[in-house]
């Protein structure tokens, strides 16, 4: 089962993650400031949203919102933000 290892901050709703398979990349959150919800509005505060801490391998808030790794690495695949060591030597 694949968890995230690290996460960082990098500006706006961008957030670098890094997996237990040794890929890593960039993943845009900023859609969720389309989503209104009670788990996402607390994230339209960009303060709130920076928050986010690693629980189990997964990214979360306190809020209880999380997202899974599996599920943030597939979408990074499909936004070919996903990379290995190698894709940027």
């Amino acid at each position: 089962m694949i968890k995230m290892t690290m996460a960082k901050y990098i500006k706006n709703y961008e957030v670098k993650l890094y997996f237990s398979d040794n890929t890593y990349g960039f993943f845009d959150f900023s859609y969720l400031l389309d989503i209104h919800t009670v788990l996402t509005k607390p994230l339209h505060d960009v303060e709130y949203f920076r928050m986010f801490f690693l629980d189990f391998g997964a990214l979360c808030w306190k809020n209880s919102l999380e997202f899974s790794a599996d599920s943030l690495q597939k979408k990074m695949i499909n936004n070919k933000t996903l990379f290995t060591d190698e894709e940027v030597a």
